[in-house]
């Protein structure tokens, strides 16, 4: 694919600048006295933090960088997100730990689980605890319990009350942060899209680092119109035919960013993300009327992550994004050592199969060493397409 020059508007940058003085901007906030939660994944709900007035953010995970120091104490044929997050930890390496009052997990995978338990030691953990299915009468039920169990724990760690109005309000909040993220990566249905599939994500990885929502929205806004503009002026980052790609798997963004590197820079696009990263925790939004805590247990119920036994919600959301982006392939990442997603691979090579869309699966870590291997592989792929 011949290179295309494309000048960026100048949010993409205020995202990826988002990553590297959101430390400078935690201690300015810590300075001014505020509260902040340590987050790790997408079943946490940021809702409750944001009612009772405090900083959720996302925790340090997606490097190599300290993993020989978690590997002191962690097996070495560990998943690397979950060596990773404890390396950062134990190190001292993450300042976005060092600032956290309270650290929350969540029971994704038996490995983080265990994890927790050391972590503990280190920081105020608590773990959110899932149910290990979507459909039956006692998964919302129990989840609603344990929502509620996290919002006792944060009353008391930092001596809050988190009103029903309150959690009302953030609710909204964070649904207006979800309709503006998703009406920016919804521009890739274009064709061809206006935004490289790094681009997106160098947008959706960062967002989490911007801790003032009015501003966040500003520049999201600004971001989408920036990019309808250029467009408007002919201005094409993807070349015309490049083949369209969904990524699905687990969450991208740090080390995993080599994955799409290496297949954009074999000639395709990545024109939506499925996993963490992008649509299955932008593409719905929380029910703002009543019981704003049994809406937000049904929010997070419905997340289509590979925990939940079974997972269609994984599928549905996978196959309308195909059909939406009009996908001519899908590139699943799996990281070594996550069974769940290892595991549920064939369900969605069956179900891709079934709608005759071509699939390929890379499974990684955090290292650099497989990015011949991964380049290799994915123009292979990409070369089948056509």
């Amino acid at each position: 694919m011949p290179k295309v020059e494309f000048k960026l508007p100048e949010t993409f940058e205020s995202f990826g600048e988002a990553r590297k003085s959101g430390f400078l901007k935690m201690k300015a906030l810590k300075e001014k006295g505020a509260g902040v939660v340590g987050v790790f994944c997408v079943y946490t709900p940021l809702e409750v933090f944001l009612a009772a007035g405090l900083v959720p953010v996302s925790l340090c995970s997606t490097s190599d960088e300290t993993i020989p120091e978690a590997e002191k104490t962690l097996p070495r044929n560990l998943c690397p997100l979950i060596k990773a997050s404890y390396g950062f930890a134990v190190a001292d390496k993450c300042p976005y730990m060092y600032f956290s009052d309270l650290v929350v997990g969540e029971t994704t995978c038996d490995g983080k689980k265990k994890m927790y338990e050391l972590l503990g030691q280190i920081k105020d953990v608590h773990v959110l605890n899932l149910p290990q299915t979507q459909s039956g009468q006692r998964s919302l039920p129990f989840l609603i319990s344990e929502l509620k169990a996290l919002k006792d724990k944060v009353e008391t760690a930092f001596g809050v009350t988190i009103a029903e109005a309150d959690l009302t309000r953030a609710i909204k909040e964070k649904n207006a942060e979800k309709r503006l993220i998703k009406e920016f990566y919804e521009l890739s249905q274009m064709d061809p899209p206006p935004m490289t599939g790094l681009q997106q994500l160098q947008v959706l990885f960062g967002s989490q680092f911007k801790f003032d929502l009015p501003e966040k929205l500003a520049d999201l806004r600004q971001t989408i119109d920036d990019l309808k503009e250029a467009r408007a002026k002919g201005e094409r980052p993807v070349a015309k035919g490049a083949k369209r790609l969904v990524m699905t798997g687990c969450p991208t963004g740090g080390a995993t960013e080599k994955v799409i590197k290496a297949i954009e820079e074999s000639g395709a696009v990545i024109v939506a993300y499925e996993n963490c990263t992008g649509a299955r925790q932008y593409d719905r939004e929380v029910r703002e009327d009543g019981d704003p805590w049994e809406a937000l247990a049904e929010y997070y119920l419905g997340v289509g992550c590979s925990v939940m036994t079974p997972n269609p919600n994984r599928l549905e959301l996978l196959g309308r994004l195909c059909r939406e982006f009009k996908a001519d392939g899908v590139v699943e990442m799996v990281l070594q050592a996550c069974h769940t997603y290892a595991i549920e691979t064939q369900t969605i090579r069956s179900f891709l199969s079934d709608k005759g869309l071509p699939f390929l699966t890379l499974e990684t870590d955090y290292s650099a060493g497989d990015v011949g291997q991964l380049k290799t592989r994915a123009a292979a792929f990409i070369e089948t397409l056509g």
